[in-house]
This record gives structure tokens, C-alpha cells and sequence, in this order.
């Protein structure tokens, strides 16, 4: 290995050389952006048409933001020297007369003459960059990875490894820096892993649109990081594609999409939406009926919580809104000049039963009954000897008579009242409900209070969830190209269902773990979950070796998994880390144990995290800031506000710190009905340093 500091120190021609590449490309690629800037004001408005200019501004800003150079994100990691005789065409080796070699990076750079640089590392040639073995050396002569330090901002090339594939007992290489870089320390968002994808991982990376892909991932395996560089994937491969459709990216909250923010973009992915459940579920729900406290008001119980997030709710809905449907008991009437065209109740029975049995959404039905009634007059005219044609047919379905008549017949419903309808309505809910769900049951789905409309309703997550059924059984949504759901373990069938609508033609790919499910509704395994997605084909695979999460961490906490998740194997770890676990028995008082946990990891480097039970966690704030140290709340601040945050457990999911201080497991476990599957998240959220402290007895599988 070659080393040196960031500073100016005479360095070797080889890795001086490597940092004038460095430099270059970077010319290039501002280059490159000035090249778009000086295109967008040369060109201005092309045409006369206010939509197809804002349509290419937008593309230029796309462009202009995909070429931003991120100076802490260095422009490539990594160097392939192919054969001799090998040159690229396309970006795929072909044989030659001499060799060659390419730089692996994040994105494409090419210089004035258009000569590449840098290769994107989703370019089919840079497969090699992480596959090639020795075994199989897919024309790799010698892997080159670079190690970089910090110069304020600005990462500085400091290193390289070579890792030659020529010689079968070459070893382990580069493995110096590439345990350095999954290791390294951080704060605030989560950064790519795109230098240091393993095999397994790339597999999963690459996998086609087409895939439904479904990931268990024990903590540390890099799942997320796996979810989101897919997605950068399939935009390389699929742009034209899902640029038409659409991609999203749902977390589980707020504090989860704030700690993925920058990946995406650091790949020169900038036009990815993201969201989490909640806000897909209210996206298009009207704002005037928004209550003001927000739409989610109150959390629901356990038992209620799991019934209305069970599928049997779709039938309860389908039941209600089918159920507005009327029969035909007045004549239609339909005036034309001097003329009286009449259709009987039983002219119109036929015309709506066979509506209802075609499964058609609710509100394309009405529209369908209108022409259906539109074309009854017209056989009666037409028989009459008139002369009719699609003009006729466009006047009789907006007279007043048919317009009525389909109101009366089929009335339109809007989702939101349906639901608080039939919540508020114990009458209406047991006949919708019959046979499906027990009187406890429709006792405990009821709205509490009673609301006067949406407005004034204490909705809960799971209401929405059937509020967005409602919503689709009236008028089926848009979909899109490729959705990414992270922690979709915690999802209820019904969320399931209202994803899966919104994917319908396109595919997903599915993050999680069985043993971190907290919801009441959590999987029990990923077959059902992918029934209820509408994707029951997706490919399951398993990623178990924690590449980031030392080994005595992950043990610690896979003590909980045969009670939390019988039959689920436990992770393993790829390294060991001595002194990264430490239990503390505070002897009764807490605070000062905490405190002196959470001075010790400020003492090393990277972000430190102070989780405790949501309920505990002002006291034991206040305590700390007796004791003189401030910890700052996630959620009122950024993960990036500073080294240290306090973080309630039901936000930790997801998220990863250098150093975690737990506090007191017990209440952990005690605070909810699945809290030992709770402290197993919470447990795995070091990446170097644990340390436990408890004034109470820890969870027996702990002690």
C-alpha cells in the first residue's frame, strides 16, 4: 500500500499522478456544468409554448444539479486495469491491440475531446470492479482502491491498494482500506457505500426493473444502502422508462428520510420522490378537510391497530360503498323536441346490475351508467326512425333527466365521509362487517367522540390506510415505475394494499427485517407481506453478514432473537472490534451512568446517539442537563445539528451512529406490546461503540 497525509509532503510519482487525475476530472466535470449553464442561457424560451419550455428549463436544471460536484464525495474510488489487447466500446471490454484501464467513480466525466475520464460505476464495465476474483477475473489484470483524507471540505487522494487477480494466493489485498472506509467514522446523514458494494450487494443492485425484489436484512447488512443504490441503478439503465412513471422512495418517518437524504444525490440522482406512508396516504387528500392539528391525531390501540390493518377491511369497504348502489324505482324521462323517450325501472335494472358485477371502480361506473342509459334512448329513437349519432349520444347523457336518474341510481361517494361514516355508524358498520368481523372487533374500530365531519375527526395512521382503500375502490390511482419501501416489515396488510395499487404495472423493492417489526401489524414473514403488495412472485433474498456492526454488538442482541423471531438465523459479523460493547449497572442511579456513557464516546470520533424509551426520555434529558451536558431531541433538531442527539426509540429504526448509549433496556421492553423486538433495534445501531446502562435487571435473554 502507498500512503501519505492530506498535506503538501513530497509523494510518490504514482500517487502524485493518481491526484493530477483527480484534479483534472474535476476540471472536467465544472466543465462540463458550465457547458449546461452556457447552453440554458444561450437557448433561453426555444419555442413559443410555456409548457414545453418549463419542460426543458427543468431538464436543465435536472442536468445542471445531476453534474454538481460534491467536494467530500470524491469523484472516483477505485481503478481497473484490464488485459492487454482490451479497449471499450460502450463501456463494455473488446478485444485490441493495447491495454487500458478506467477510473470507477460515481459518475461519468468525460474531458474536451469526449474521451472518458471516469466511468459511472453502473456501467456494465464496472461490474468487474466488484465481482472480478481471481477465480474469475472478467479481463481484470489489477483492482487499484484509493483511500482519501479530509482537507476542510475537500477530500485528498492519500492512498491506493492494487489488488492483483493474476496470482491465485494473492489474499486479501486491499482489504486496509476497505475495512477504513466501511469503518470510517461519521455524523449527520448517511453516506454511499458505492466504493465498497460487496458482491452479494451488486447482485441486488443490478437486478432488472422487472424484478420485484424483496431484501431480509439483518442490521448492518447495508439493505438500505442496497435500496437506494438500485434505485440509482435502475435510472442509469431505465431513464427514458421511469422518467414517464415515476419512482419513490417511502421510510417509515421524517427523521428516517432526513438520514438518507444526500445518497441519491452524491450518485447524481436528484429527481427521486420521497416520502413516508403517512403523507403517501394523505398526498391527495383535500386540504380543506384537513384537520388542524394534522391528519394523524392519535395512535391507536394494539388490538384495534391490527384489526383495521388487516385485508378483510378491503371487503368491509367494498361491502359499504357498493352498498349506496340503488334500485330503479322511477321512469326516466327523456324530452326531445315534441317527443317524451321513457325507460322503465325495469329497462334500467339490467343496466346497473350488469355495471355492479363487472368490477368496475365506483366512480368510472357512474360514468359507464350514463352511457349505458345514453344508449337505451338512443335504441328507442333510432327504432322511432330517427337518425342519431355521437352528437345525440353526447345530449342525451348531459339532459337533466339522465343526469338525475344516475345520481339516484348511483350517488357519488367521497372517501373521506364514507370512512368516517361508516366508523361513526355501529348499525352501518355491522352490516357492512357481517361474517368478517366479531362485535368486539366493530366496537373497536370505531372513531372515538363524535366527529361532525373530517375536520373535526381524530383520524389514526390505520384509518388512513382504509380512507386510501375507499379512495381507490371509487377511482383507481396512478402508478408508478419503481417504488423502494424500507422497513416494510412494519407495514400493515391494508398499507400494503395501498402501495401495491400505486405499483400495479411497475415493481418494488422491498427492505426489512422480521425481527425489527414493532407495529402491531408487523410481518410475520415476507410471503404474506408480498401477497398484499400484489407482488406474490417477488424474488426473497437474504442478507446476513454485518459488514459495519462489530461482532460483539451483533451477538449481544441476537440473544433476543429466538424469543423475537424463532427460526430467523442470526447475523454474522465481518469484523471484531475489541471494547465495542459495554454494560454498565448504574445501581439505581441512572443519570449520572448515562451522562458519563454518553462524555466517554464523545471522546472518540463520529456521531453519538443517546436512545432511550419515549416516555423517558424528557426526564432523563433534564437529569443530563443538571448533570451539565446538553443532548439535543431528534426531531426538533437535525441529525446533523451536532456529535450528540438524544433519540426516541420509535425514531431509531433505520438509523446509524459511531457510538450509541442506551438507557435503561428494561423500560424499552415494558413500553409497548412488542418492545423486546424494540430493544433489538435499538441495540443494533452502533456501528463502533455500545454501551448499555440499567438501573434495573436486564431483559433475561440480556443478563
Amino acid at each position: 500500500m502507498t500512503t501519505t497525509d492530506p498535506s503538501d509532503v513530497p509523494v510518490s510519482p504514482e500517487l502524485q499522478a493518481e491526484r493530477d487525475h483527480l484534479a483534472a476530472a474535476r476540471a472536467a466535470l465544472t466543465r462540463m456544468r458550465e457547458e449546461v449553464q452556457g447552453t440554458s442561457l444561450m437557448l433561453g424560451d426555444v419555442v413559443n409554448d410555456k409548457v414545453t419550455n418549463a419542460a426543458l428549463r427543468r431538464g436543465r436544471e435536472r442536468r445542471l444539479a445531476a453534474l454538481a460536484d460534491v467536494p467530500g464525495a470524491p469523484l472516483f474510488f477505485g481503478r481497473l486495469d484490464f488485459d492487454p489487447g482490451t479497449v471499450f466500446v460502450d463501456d463494455r471490454a473488446e478485444p485490441a491491440d493495447t491495454p487500458d484501464r478506467v477510473h470507477v467513480g460515481r459518475r461519468h466525466v468525460h474531458d474536451a475531446d469526449g474521451r472518458p475520464m471516469v466511468l459511472d460505476w453502473r456501467a456494465p464495465l464496472c461490474v468487474a470492479y466488484y465481482r472480478a476474483s481471481p477465480t474469475d477475473r472478467m479481463g481484470v489484470v489489477n483492482r487499484r482502491r484509493y483511500g482519501f483524507g479530509a482537507r476542510g471540505e475537500e477530500a485528498v487522494l492519500t492512498a491506493f491498494e492494487d489488488e492483483p487477480l493474476t496470482v491465485e494466493d494473492a489474499g486479501d489485498a486491499a482489504g486496509d482500506l476497505l475495512a477504513a472506509e466501511i469503518e470510517r467514522p461519521r455524523t449527520g446523514p448517511m453516506r454511499d457505500i458505492v466504493a465498497t458494494i460487496q458482491p452479494e450487494q451488486d447482485d441486488l443492485v443490478r437486478a432488472p426493473l422487472e424484478t420485484t425484489l424483496c431484501v431480509q436484512g439483518a442490521p448492518g447488512t447495508g439493505k438500505t444502502a442496497v435500496g437506494l443504490h438500485r434505485v440509482a441503478f435502475l435510472l442509469y439503465t431505465e431513464r427514458e422508462r421511469l422518467a414517464r412513471s415515476g419512482v419513490a422512495i417511502i421510510g417509515p418517518n421524517r427523521s428516517f428520510l432526513s438520514y438518507i437524504r444526500d445518497v441519491l444525490p452524491a450518485l447524481g440522482e436528484v429527481d427521486v420522490a420521497q416520502t413516508t406512508v403517512t403523507e403517501l396516504l394523505t398526498a391527495d387528500l383535500p386540504e380543506r378537510e384537513r384537520p388542524a392539528a394534522g391528519w394523524v391525531r392519535r395512535t391507536e390501540e394494539p388490538a384495534a391497530a391490527r384489526t383495521k390493518g388487516e385485508a378483510r377491511m378491503a371487503e368491509v369497504l367494498r361491502r359499504d360503498l357498493w352498498s349506496h348502489l340503488r334500485a330503479p324505482e322511477e321512469t326516466v324521462v327523456v324530452r326531445r323536441g315534441a317527443r317524451r323517450w321513457r325507460l322503465y325501472p325495469e329497462d334500467l335494472r339490467p343496466l346497473l346490475d350488469e355495471l355492479a358485477e363487472r368490477g368496475v371502480a365506483y366512480g368510472s361506473g357512474r360514468e359507464l351508467l350514463s352511457h349505458r342509459i345514453a344508449h337505451a334512448v338512443l335504441s328507442l329513437m333510432e327504432a322511432a326512425g330517427e337518425v342519431c349519432d355521437d352528437r345525440t349520444h353526447a345530449q342525451v347523457r348531459r339532459d337533466p333527466a339522465v343526469r338525475s336518474a344516475v345520481n339516484a341510481l348511483w350517488p357519488k361517494v367521497d372517501p373521506l365521509k364514507l370512512v368516517l361514516g361508516l366508523l361513526t355508524d355501529p348499525e352501518r358498520l355491522a352490516r357492512a362487517a357481517h361474517g368478517l368481523l366479531t362485535p368486539d372487533e366493530q366496537a373497536a374500530v370505531l372513531l372515538p367522540g363524535r366527529p361532525r365531519g373530517p375536520r373535526s375527526a381524530r383520524w389514526s395512521e390505520e384509518d388512513l390506510a382504509l380512507v386510501d382503500e375507499a379512495a381507490a375502490l371509487v377511482e383507481r390511482p396512478t402508478g408508478l415505475g419503481h417504488v423502494v419501501v424500507d422497513e416494510a416489515q412494519d407495514l400493515s396488510p391494508m398499507q400494503c394494499r395501498a402501495i401495491g395499487r400505486r405499483c400495479v404495472s411497475g415493481s418494488l423493492t422491498v427492505l426489512g427485517d422480521i425481527a425489527q417489526g414493532t407495529s402491531p401489524s408487523a410481518a410475520k414473514n415476507w410471503s404474506t407481506l408480498l401477497e398484499h403488495l400484489g407482488k406474490p412472485t417477488g424474488h426473497l433474498r437474504v442478507l446476513n453478514r454485518g459488514y459495519r456492526v462489530p461482532a460483539q454488538i451483533i451477538d449481544f442482541a441476537a440473544r433476543l432473537l429466538p424469543a423475537i423471531a424463532p427460526g430467523l438465523g442470526a447475523p454474522s459479523a465481518v469484523r471484531r472490534a475489541e471494547g465495542s460493547l459495554t454494560v454498565t449497572s448504574a445501581d439505581g442511579s441512572l443519570a449520572p451512568a448515562v451522562a458519563e456513557a454518553c462524555r466517554n464516546a464523545l471522546k472518540g470520533e463520529g456521531s453519538v446517539g443517546l436512545i432511550a424509551a419515549d416516555h423517558e426520555l424528557p426526564a432523563l434529558r433534564g437529569a443530563l442537563t443538571a448533570e451539565g451536558l446538553s443532548v439535543p431531541l431528534l426531531g426538533e433538531v437535525a441529525l446533523d445539528a451536532g456529535r450528540l442527539v438524544a433519540v426516541p426509540a420509535s425514531l431509531a429504526k433505520g438509523l446509524e451512529f459511531d457510538a450509541v448509549v442506551v438507557a435503561e433496556p428494561a423500560s424499552l421492553v415494558a413500553a409497548e406490546e412488542r418492545g423486546a423486538n424494540r430493544l433489538y433495534v435499538v441495540l443494533t445501531r452502533a456501528v463502533s461503540t455500545l454501551h448499555v446502562v440499567h438501573s434495573r435487571p436486564l431483559p433475561e435473554p440480556l443478563g
